[in-house]
């Protein structure tokens, strides 16, 4: 499954590769695309991807505390 959320207020793009780095290191991800000036996410999974956006969540706030991802 491929889905892609938007990135609200992801203002270094540093921290976007970051986001996208960590996000590929999680259990069930396939792969993960961060678009900086798009300010948008691409998950592609074959697991349950409901199951690990709470983590996501985790990982972009960690890194950068004023970006939200839009689902």
């Amino acid at each position: 499954m491929k889905k892609v959320y938007q990135l609200e207020n992801l203002d270094c793009a540093n921290c976007a590769a970051k986001i996208e780095a960590a996000v590929r290191g999680l259990e069930g991800i396939d792969n993960a695309t961060v678009n900086f000036m798009a300010q948008k996410l691409v998950i592609e999974t074959s697991g349950d991807l409901e199951a690990v956006l709470p983590q996501i969540a985790k990982i972009i706030s960690k890194i950068e505390p004023d970006c939200e991802i839009r689902y």
